[in-house]
């Protein structure tokens, strides 16, 4: 048996053989702080990630390592932050149109994966939902960064409709013969009324359910292996699509104005009613594939974590403010505020991480890439991923996390460091507000209003050598005034 677990495990010969366990690592795509009930949420139902909340762990100060989704998934699978990513941004290769290409700049090769560190200890690997981190043929292509099996959108374009022609089965194209091609970015006028202008943007085959499908049958054919299985599902991203039983188990009165397209992304005729949906059709998903586990007697033998790859989005129809989706919290996707990266985490694993606990640990997605491989008995990397296996274990420990540094070149540019779980850092416009650092105590402002900058310059003067020190420098990903000069205004 490798590391220091002792499971549950298979019997042969009548002696009892320790067992791996199998993990499954759920990444919701733009899931606030708030839209879970185990979260405070009161409109949305998820009984199955609240049920999995009370057998496990949930987190109150998780982050993302990003604010939006390309960055974090390569920290997730790399252990390492943004100051040291290989990608950093959304970069796009290819274009928009039907036959323009797919994908997003590729994961190198030379990385390891946390895939591929699974892989080469005997795991069976299969990844279902939005890679994001190369497309067809390129060095990182899921099956090139140590899956096995991958079916879902390579390009997360691609994934702004939920109604595609295709997905891919691997280096194979996976064709949806019952979708017809319509540009998910179409608009309406504001004076459309007829229903049928807005169900044109409904096919016949969701492609969430296609990717759970083939993750439940992943499970079963390796049932008796330790398997990794890596579910990124594409919900709750806009663009706003739900089948539309799911989208009537909502009040019609929850939305007096249809969303027309005027902020991005697919017009909707219920974007309140069809937001919740796609939401509860996640966990209705992550139900059953926790009750598959279940019923193939896994359970005692399977991890299960669940977090989102950044906060809520601020287009495409998304109403945060009625769902109160970042509750108490600054700022949304896309921003370094806590409302863009504070994000919810579960973990469950009977007998090992207690169940019914709220954890204060300090952790970030990139932390995930070390803390499992602590879990499954494999040898954690030097990376910039802590290790918090021990506070999984044991609600009443702290792992040291003395401080959280990200940085996000796009937009206006961002940087930011978390000192001891408590003082934020946050430089929120390089382009035109340059090295101004504000700085916020958490404990005491955790909506970030109060800037105390000048009455703690011991503290500022800290995270400007974090700021420094914590970074090397990324040609593809450069920063706003540290790595680019500031474009004169235009005339």
């Amino acid at each position: 048996m490798r590391g220091a677990l002792v499971l549950a495990g298979l019997v042969l010969s009548g002696v009892a053989v320790a067992r791996d366990p199998n993990v499954i690592l759920i990444l919701a795509d733009d899931l606030g702080y708030g839209e879970l009930g185990s979260y405070g949420q009161t409109k949305i139902k998820t009984p199955h990630l609240d049920k999995m909340a009370d057998q496990g762990m949930r987190f109150t100060q998780f982050y993302s390592s990003s604010p939006v989704c390309a960055p974090t998934r390569a920290s997730l699978l790399t252990g390492r932050h943004q100051g040291h990513a290989s990608i950093r941004g959304n970069s796009e290769v290819g274009g928009w149109g039907l036959n323009e290409g797919e994908g997003q700049l590729p994961l190198p090769a030379r990385e390891e994966t946390l895939v591929e560190a699974l892989k080469a200890r005997g795991y069976a690997t299969g990844a279902f939902g939005k890679w994001g981190l190369g497309g067809p043929g390129s060095e990182g292509h899921p099956l090139n960064q140590g899956f096995d099996t991958f079916v879902g959108y390579l390009c997360q374009r691609w994934a702004h409709n939920f109604y595609p022609t295709h997905l891919w089965n691997g280096h194979q194209v996976h064709i949806l013969e019952q979708n017809t091609y319509f540009n998910p970015h179409t608009r309406l006028t504001p004076d459309t009324t007829d229903p049928a202008a807005f169900e044109r943007f409904i096919g016949k085959q969701y492609s969430p359910q296609v990717m759970r499908d083939e993750a439940l049958k992943f499970i079963d054919k390796h049932k008796d292996k330790p398997f990794f299985l890596y579910f990124p599902t594409p919900i709750p991203h806009a663009s706003l699509q739900a089948p539309a039983e799911w989208v009537d188990r909502y009040p019609r009165e929850w939305d007096p104005v249809p969303y027309f397209g005027q902020n991005g992304y697919t017009p909707n005729l219920r974007p309140r009613a069809t937001y919740a949906a796609m939401i509860s059709y996640m966990d209705d998903s992550i139900g059953q594939m926790l009750d598959r586990v279940q019923a193939l007697g896994l359970e005692d033998d399977t991890i299960v974590i669940f977090t989102s790859d950044n906060g809520t989005s601020f287009n495409g129809g998304v109403d945060r403010e009625f769902f109160n989706s970042l509750p108490g919290l600054r700022g949304y996707k896309t921003q370094m505020w806590e409302g863009g990266i504070r994000v919810p985490m579960i973990v469950k694993f009977p007998g090992r991480v207690p169940a019914g606990t709220v954890s204060k640990q300090v952790g970030v997605t990139h932390d995930l890439f070390n803390t499992v491989l602590a879990a499954t008995g494999g040898r954690t990397r030097r990376v910039d991923s802590v290790n918090l296996w021990p506070a999984l274990t044991d609600a009443s420990r702290v792992v040291a996390r003395p401080h959280i540094y990200w940085e996000f070149p796009e937009g206006p540019g961002w940087q930011a460091v978390l000192l001891e779980g408590r003082y934020k850092g946050i430089r929120p416009n390089l382009r035109n507000r340059g090295l101004a650092l504000e700085l916020y105590d958490l404990q005491t402002d955790p909506m970030e209003t109060t800037n105390i900058a000048v009455q703690r310059p011991d503290l500022v003067r800290k995270i400007e050598v974090l700021m420094r020190s914590e970074r090397v420098p990324n040609p593809q990903f450069p920063l706003w005034v540290i790595d680019r000069p500031v474009p004169p205004p235009a005339n």
